[in-house]
């Protein structure tokens, strides 16, 4: 028996109508982070098997949750629970375990694919990061938004926005029951020595890299009895938690060198380190009508010049240099762009600051003493980092944690320090002058044209695999696996220039596409009437989702030129193209007649309507850069629902019509 078409028409009804609440159901539903077992004490832990995914795939693991104290100088704190994996060593015994402290800060500490090159001898444990990983994270919408919102980032207008952005998280966190002094390195190592002895571990290893080694570093000097060896890739001593500009300019000079020595790049320049600092200083203002944003170039560049791999890109050095010397403004205005799509949500600004509070005194002598005096770059990856001289360092608690670690102390564990000969980020400079001479039983590696960590676990892995192992299991220090090789300067599988084009033809050519797309339905209708009931049904639910993509793309065109504070995901930019693309193309698919054979003119205005409105509830239901397609769902479920309303409201008055 076929359904009849009323009912048909009911049931499409109510499958959009189910979309449009899921979408609103998605506003009010709570995170989907691990929660604090009931019942659970402090320092307990539960684990049952799991997979953990590596470079190699998956792997059987153990996985589960820790629960600590928020603060554990409080003896009323309240819990907060943690992630917890374990990675099983191969062989049987094993050796001690690897703890692995990844860098950030306001980076996970869950998120380690090389793993599988550990666990031959050695189990490998993970233990998400407090304030990111566990059940209270610190996220602050209020920096994201301000930076995001911003004509420059580290423009001397945004930076007191910033910092005001900074006070306002740290008060809705503390309202809101937080203790923001409980999210401390020290209160970290914590974490990780309760997981040792949950886990039933005499004495651990530990991995620690950039940021993440400072955390090793106090472990190191808290409890040295636990710990059996400590390696620290791209070493990052007290108070080194921003870019020194006298050091980058260094690092800028090994570069000229070895362009001088490469006969492509030392072509299209006599010196690098000076073609670079003019080209920062004579930076255009525009690309055509599209405005470059100064500060996030020099910030994007510092933070690409950290590593010069291939597998890096299009974020490592070569891709800079080859902008700064081939790019011209088209490519300059590409790094703008992707450091204001990338940077503002790269990290959990809460639980950075939190832990970078640790180095406050630094950055007040820093900042004291004048700051930048004239470098390549300048300011502006520190002034990102912290919001400037009068940044969160200013508004945000200290924790009394801090107090004790702020300079080097020694150390008796036996430790090997990692460090690339080109790292922008953590210099080996530092860790050899002030970390070096206060470890009793330390050795220092410095790998040749290496730069930050993810250089060390992507060229030559067999390398540092080697050196890794070699080092738990006996303590040797072997490095001779490493082969000097010269910095590809042609490591650009995508130059800045390509980005350019490839986003000026996507906000240009998918919205033409799509208003040609309209114009020729229009056109048929008009010269052959409605498409066909089923065609429509899928025009109307299907083909108008890529309408509202180009719609999007239209909005962030929009905003490129006229507007470059607004963000590519905000309302202002997502909702009006989106809705507006979305309902003419519904309006345009809709049915010439009921199913009773009665012809009706339909609104435009009220499925347009429809469209914003669903637009609106999907953009507000996405998060980061799922915003646009949550809003393209609304946006199609808005208008269908309201066309079908409109088409429905008068069947019954036509039916009383034909009985009397």
């Amino acid at each position: 028996m076929r359904s009849s078409p009323h009912r048909r028409r009911s049931l499409v009804v109510a499958g959009i109508a189910a979309a449009l609440l899921v979408l609103a159901a998605v506003l009010v539903w709570p995170d989907s982070t691990i929660r604090v077992p009931q019942g659970a004490k402090p320092d307990s832990l539960t684990m049952k098997p799991c997979s953990y995914d590596t470079e190699d795939g998956s792997v059987a693991a153990d996985c589960g949750t820790l629960v600590v104290a928020e603060n554990r100088r409080d003896s009323g704190s309240r819990l907060i629970a943690l992630p917890v994996v374990r990675i099983r060593a191969a062989s049987k015994p094993a050796g001690e375990p690897v703890f692995r402290f990844g860098g950030g800060p306001g980076q996970s500490n869950m998120d380690f694919p090389q793993a599988g090159r550990l666990t031959k001898n050695h189990d490998v444990v993970l233990v998400g990061y407090r304030g990111v990983d566990g059940s209270s994270r610190l996220d602050c919408d209020e920096v994201t938004n301000a930076l995001q919102s911003s004509a420059d980032m580290t423009g001397g207008q945004n930076l007191p926005h910033t910092r005001r952005a900074f006070e306002r998280c740290a008060d809705r966190l503390q309202r809101s029951g937080v203790d923001l002094t409980g999210y401390s390195a020290v209160q970290r190592v914590e974490d990780m020595e309760s997981a040792r002895k949950a886990l039933g571990y005499r004495r651990i290893n530990l991995l620690s890299s950039s940021a993440g080694t400072r955390t090793a570093m106090i472990y190191a000097w808290r409890h040295p009895d636990a710990l059996r060896r400590s390696a620290m890739i791209s070493v990052n001593p007290p108070g080194h938690l921003y870019w020194d500009p006298r050091i980058t300019d260094t690092q800028f000079g090994q570069y000229a060198d070895l362009c001088r020595a490469d006969r492509a790049c030392d072509a299209k320049t006599s010196d690098l380190a000076a073609t670079i600092r003019s080209r920062v200083a004579d930076m255009p203002s525009r690309w055509g009508p599209f405005r470059i944003k100064k500060t996030n170039v020099s910030i994007l560049s510092q933070y690409s010049m950290h590593m010069n791999g291939e597998g890096s890109a299009p974020g490592n050095a070569p891709t800079v240099i080859d902008a700064y010397l081939d790019g011209g403004p088209g490519a300059l205005w590409a790094m703008s762009v992707l450091a204001d799509v990338t940077l503002p949500s790269s990290t959990v600004w809460g639980e950075l600051a939190s832990f970078a509070m640790i180095d406050a005194p630094a950055m007040r002598t820093y900042y004291g003493r004048g700051g930048d005096h004239g470098s390549i770059l300048g300011n502006s990856s520190t002034d990102f980092l912290w919001g400037g001289p009068n940044g969160f360092s200013t508004v945000w608690p200290d924790s009394p944690d801090n107090a004790e670690y702020r300079t080097v102390r020694p150390s008796s564990v036996e430790t090997l320090l990692i460090g690339g000969e080109l790292d922008f980020s953590t210099p080996p400079v530092n860790a050899t002058k002030e970390l070096l001479p206060s470890l009793s039983r330390g050795s220092e590696v410095v790998l040749p044209g290496i730069g930050h960590t993810a250089d060390f676990w992507q060229q030559q892995p067999r390398a540092g695999t080697h050196l890794l192992t070699t080092f738990y299991d006996s303590g040797r220090v072997d490095s001779s696996r490493f082969e000097r090789r010269p910095v590809d300067f042609t490591a650009v599988p995508m130059s800045m220039s390509l980005i350019a084009g490839l986003l000026l033809a996507g906000v240009t050519g998918v919205p033409l596409l799509a208003l040609l797309a309209l114009v020729l339905l229009a056109r048929r209708r008009r010269s052959r009437g409605a498409p066909g009931r089923l065609a429509g049904r899928w025009i109307r639910l299907l083909g108008t989702a890529p309408l509202g993509l180009a719609g999007w793309l239209l909005g962030v065109l929009f905003a490129w030129i006229f507007a470059p504070q607004w963000f590519i995901t905000s309302l202002a930019v997502v909702v009006p193209g989106t809705g507006l693309l979305v309902g003419l193309g519904v309006y345009l698919a809709r049915p010439d007649a009921d199913p009773d054979g009665s012809k009706r003119t339909t609104t435009p205005m009220l499925v347009l309507l429809g469209a914003w409105l669903g637009a609106l509830l999907g953009a507000l239901a996405g998060s980061g850069l799922l915003i646009p397609a949550t809003a393209v769902l609304g946006a199609v479920a808005g208008a269908n629902v309201l066309l079908a309303i409109r088409t429905s409201r008068r069947r019954p008055l036509a039916a009383t019509a034909v009985t009397g």
